[in-house]
């Protein structure tokens, strides 16, 4: 058996403890060879009350042995609390000590850090307190962008529904491709996301811009993704001059014109990538981006990897 111990603490994210354990059991259930055993525990084997409201039954982190094959560490607002405990990260450093690999969902990543078990690695976070994460552990290099990170063998997630993602990841990993791929289709999961996907995308990365104009040209770049966006054509449609609408643009989105067109245009390229069967040429004339070349450099800078890889990897769910 490959044996997943979960730590949870007060106030634990049910879903950084549930979509682990699911994606292990469906694992099993596909006839996932070794089979995993998942094991929920807290200190004292004392009930897990989620943020949630609803309380997990959970054995003594105590009396825990190994040898294990994972020890998870989950996320929720009593991360800080956990993080402090120094009997939770006494017991964390003995099983991390007893397991093949040490993995962290969302917030979770705080009591590694704590444990000193991210020590010289990169590790990610949720993306609303990366932030706070670096700044208390310097040692650690965060990267607040990625669905999720692996350094050897210590996995760290970004938030809630990643450790899906991660999971899945684990399970490839594990046992192959096809094992990770009928998991994700038995728990429906529209696909398998790279860890190297953005945990924000632009559309959800701030809230509509307040000016009517540039909400405006927000709207027209969205549906004309395949024409013409540069500076002076924007601006004439906007009925102002390149360097008014760029100052707009940088006041409600943080970003020029060009470069919110370019990222739309990637993650549009990166949507056909994972739903479709299309050439990477067709995709890049359909999503403005012209050629090839153009797509590929675009990916390497919003996605850190190849358009071909992006799609291997998100088609394997």
């Amino acid at each position: 058996m490959r044996r997943v111990v979960v730590i949870g603490y007060p106030d634990a994210e049910l879903l950084d403890i549930a979509c682990p354990a699911d994606v292990f059991d469906a694992a099993t259930r596909w006839g996932a060879d070794p089979a995993y055993q998942v094991e929920l525990v807290s200190l004292g084997g004392r009930p897990v009350r989620t943020t949630c409201g609803l309380t997990l039954a959970a054995a003594a982190l105590e009396q825990v042995t190994g040898p294990l094959d994972s020890v998870l560490v989950a996320g929720g607002l009593g991360h800080q609390a956990a993080a402090e405990d120094a009997r939770v990260l006494t017991h964390l450093r003995r099983l991390a000590g007893l397991s093949r690999r040490v993995v962290s969902v969302c917030t979770g990543a705080t009591v590694l850090a704590a444990a000193g078990l991210l020590d010289g690695r990169r590790a990610t976070t949720h993306w609303m307190w990366a932030a706070e994460l670096a700044a208390h552990y310097p040692t650690v290099q965060v990267d607040p962008a990625p669905l999720f990170v692996t350094d050897g063998n210590v996995h760290t997630s970004a938030g809630v529904t990643s450790a899906l993602d991660l999971s899945l990841a684990l399970v490839e990993q594990d046992h192959g491709p096809e094992l990770a791929r009928r998991v994700a289709r038995s728990l429906v999961a529209y696909l398998q996301r790279p860890g190297n996907q953005a945990q924000v995308s632009v559309h959800l990365a701030a809230p509509p811009p307040k000016h009517p104009l540039v909400r405006d040209v927000c709207a027209h770049i969205t549906a004309n993704l395949a024409t013409e966006l540069n500076a002076t054509t924007l601006a004439r449609i906007a009925g102002v001059s390149p360097r008014h609408l760029t100052r707009l643009f940088t006041a409600q989105l943080g970003t020029t014109p060009a470069r919110h067109v370019r990222v739309l245009r990637t993650e549009a390229a990166a949507q056909l990538l994972a739903t479709t069967r299309l050439p990477l040429s067709a995709i890049a004339r359909r999503c403005g981006l012209g050629t090839t070349e153009t797509l590929r450099q675009a990916f390497a800078d919003h996605y850190a990897t190849t358009p071909s890889a992006y799609r291997q990897a998100a088609l394997r769910g």
